[in-house]
């Protein structure tokens, strides 16, 4: 077990992530997390880069982000956004089209590739964030596409439509927008969409149950889901989970793999194929990602990150 950091440590210190398991915490409500992770993902719009949101108790709310301004789910302090964006799948032509400040290192997976768009269709990317993956999408359904991303957090949205008259520039196109709004609620009508995006937010979500029934609301029949996500292959040791709880998302709130699946079903999605990557835990343990770090010092002896946790992607229909 690591001993906690003192408070004039930096955030990126061992254990810096959350409050010690002995510090009391009240129960979080669904608006408390979503307005942790509403606070948190503002301060990574406006620095490009994760930093520690201090509590009344000096506590660190999430994990800091390095000099590089790397991003991964939590922030890793070794790579660049390029670097994350790459190791999960992105090709170097896609990355150097992008407007400069669209990729904040986010990413779990590549979900743009994993739903083979098609010139025409409608798309909808769900925690849109800079607009990263919305900018890869918009040039793949072309001039009689249209790419919608949503965000809850005003500062995002404000960073991804600064990277618009750049991609209408370089593109050509104008089908890209951006709007606000909850996943648990999506500004979009019924029956609207072909495809649904998302890339490592739906674990941020504090009722993914109403995401999953939303996304079969918005779906065409006939619509498909591609997202990349978090997901837990059995469950955290209760000691472990303690010490991430504050986290402002990452494995805080990721489900076990066989509870997203009883979800998709229950919201009436069929051809459900679940593709578990527990070589992207690896990676960001072996980059020395703050959060892994933590799990990893907290686990029973023998164990690893990805025995527990792993990268998911998610493909599935609506009938």
């Amino acid at each position: 077990m690591t001993d906690k950091p003192t408070k004039n440590e930096s955030c990126c210190a061992d254990g810096c992530c959350a409050p010690t398991p002995s510090e009391p915490t009240e129960p979080k409500t669904a608006n408390d997390v979503r307005t942790t992770v509403r606070e948190g993902y503002a301060t990574i719009a406006t620095s490009g880069q994760f930093s520690s949101i201090k509590s009344e108790t000096g506590t660190s709310g999430c994990c800091g982000g390095g000099g590089n301004g790397g991003g991964g789910c939590c922030g890793p302090t070794t790579l660049t956004p390029d670097q994350v964006a790459q190791a999960v799948g992105y090709a170097d032509e896609d990355l150097g089209a992008l407007p400069a400040e669209a990729n904040l290192g986010l990413s779990c997976g590549n979900p743009t590739a994993l739903a083979t768009l098609t010139p025409g269709e409608t798309v909808l990317d769900l925690g849109a964030g800079a607009g990263f993956d919305c900018f890869l999408a918009g040039p793949r359904v072309g001039e009689t596409g249209r790419v919608i991303g949503v965000d809850m957090t005003p500062e995002m949205l404000d960073r991804a439509r600064s990277g618009l008259d750049h991609y209408r520039k370089h593109s050509g196109l104008d089908n890209v927008e951006f709007r606000l709004g909850e996943i648990e609620n999506i500004p979009v009508p019924d029956a609207s969409v072909d495809v649904v995006i998302s890339n490592c937010v739906l674990n941020l979500s504090p009722d993914k149950a109403r995401v999953w029934q939303e996304v079969a609301r918005v779906l065409k029949p006939g619509g498909r889901v591609a997202i990349s996500d978090l997901a837990l292959l059995k469950p955290l040791p209760q000691d472990v989970l303690a010490d991430v709880e504050a986290l402002i998302g990452c494995v805080a709130g990721a489900v076990l793999v066989d509870d997203t699946r009883a979800m998709a079903e229950a919201a009436g999605l069929g051809s459900i194929e679940l593709d578990s990557k527990p070589e992207y835990i690896d990676a960001m343990t072996q980059w020395e990602d703050p959060l892994y770090k933590a799990i990893l010092a907290r686990l029973p002896e023998g164990t690893k990150a990805s025995d527990y946790i792993t990268s998911l992607d998610v493909r599935a229909t609506k009938a």
